[in-house]
């Protein structure tokens, strides 16, 4: 499966919302920022790599993980002027459950016509899609087996940068089981934006992420699964995306009890906030989100923010970017109300918000 492509820009929306009421269109422009370069250190200063021969190998570690991994075999019709033709591509999937719940990616199933799973011992079982969820690019499949082989989850949260992973997953097809890219955490809390939308909290890696990779895992030393292979950037080398695996968990719960995602929509869309912006309105630092699409109907709306505004809090907590703005108001159920503190072109404000429930996918 051809995996997502990285656009280079970032923006972010929290609210799939009809009748947009205006659009900031953004005209000024950060000022050049200049960075101080630190002397280079002193040769006694610099740590030498440990020896080849000091490395342990991770074939025990594989081993054990792979029997989690499947292919993913998708047939979809596309549409053609005069005539429709078949499509074939691949991706990877995850087993999180003995009974054959499926993880993987949602843009690898996508109008997908047939979908088949191969499990590592050859087996292979035609799949059906339990739900699925846009904003994270996740799906959860259900093959007819059982006993299976699950994977076991670790915790993304104390994933570090420089920390080592693994991706697994069948790169480009290639027959004789799932390949295997050593690479490090280069960093965390990522927000990209992709051919199918935004991605936001994204834990991004120099572990080669290729074609067929989608849905596989990335995994820590010890096996367990910290992330989902999800996009990668082809104007670069050694920059891929994964879900984090606290969120590709709660989303897999979600969608094999419910069959959907129940998240609370604010109404609004929004983007990091400027530095440019940031001085025009006074701000002590660029810490923030600025709104440029609304609805009337939606419930920010309704509290009297606009277009423009800079949120700086949503009940206390700052929310110094969308990654963070989202992390907090996922937190919350749909009726809960919110106090969200902003600032407009008059000064600070402060206002309740009744969250609504967001549509599904």
């Amino acid at each position: 499966m051809i995996g997502l492509t990285i656009l280079l820009t970032v923006s972010a929306a929290c609210g799939r919302d009809a009748e947009p009421v205006e659009t900031l269109t953004p005209t000024e422009t950060a000022p050049p920022v200049i960075v101080a370069q630190e002397s280079a250190p002193s040769p006694s200063e610099f740590v030498p790599a440990p020896p080849l021969g000091t490395l342990p190998s991770l074939s025990d570690m594989v081993e054990r993980a792979k029997h989690s991994v499947v292919s993913i075999a998708v047939e979809s019709v596309e549409r053609g002027a005069f005539f429709d033709f078949t499509d074939d591509s691949t991706g990877s999937g995850i087993v999180v459950r003995p009974d054959g719940y499926i993880l993987t990616n949602r843009h690898v199933v996508q109008d997908a016509t047939k979908i088949m799973v191969g499990l590592p011992g050859g087996r292979t079982f035609e799949a059906s899609v339990v739900g699925r969820d846009r904003l994270t690019d996740l799906t959860v499949l259900k093959i007819d087996a059982d006993n299976l082989e699950a994977a076991t989850f670790g915790d993304s949260n104390t994933l570090r940068a420089g920390d080592w992973v693994v991706a697994m997953g069948h790169a480009l097809d290639l027959k004789g089981g799932p390949s295997v890219t050593l690479g490090i955490v280069s960093a965390r809390g990522r927000t990209v934006e992709t051919t199918q939308g935004s991605l936001f909290d994204m834990i991004q890696t120099d572990a080669a992420i290729n074609d067929g990779n989608s849905g596989g895992p990335l995994v820590n030393l010890n096996g367990n699964v910290v992330g989902v292979n999800t996009a990668m950037l082809r104007q670069a080398q050694g920059i891929g995306f994964a879900v984090s695996s606290e969120v590709a968990r709660r989303i897999a719960d979600s969608l094999i009890e419910r069959g959907r995602v129940v998240r609370p929509l604010i109404g609004l869309t929004g983007a990091d906030l400027t530095l440019s912006r940031a001085n025009y309105l006074n701000l002590d630092s660029a810490n923030g989100i600025i709104t440029t699409n609304m609805s009337r109907s939606g419930p920010a709306y309704k509290a009297g923010i606009r277009v423009g505004d800079v949120i700086t809090h949503i009940d206390g907590t700052p929310t110094a970017d969308m990654a963070k703005f989202l992390t907090v108001l996922w937190t919350y159920d749909v009726g809960d109300i919110v106090e969200i503190e902003y600032v407009s072109d008059d000064g600070k404000h402060v206002t309740s918000v009744k969250l609504v429930e967001r549509p599904g996918d």
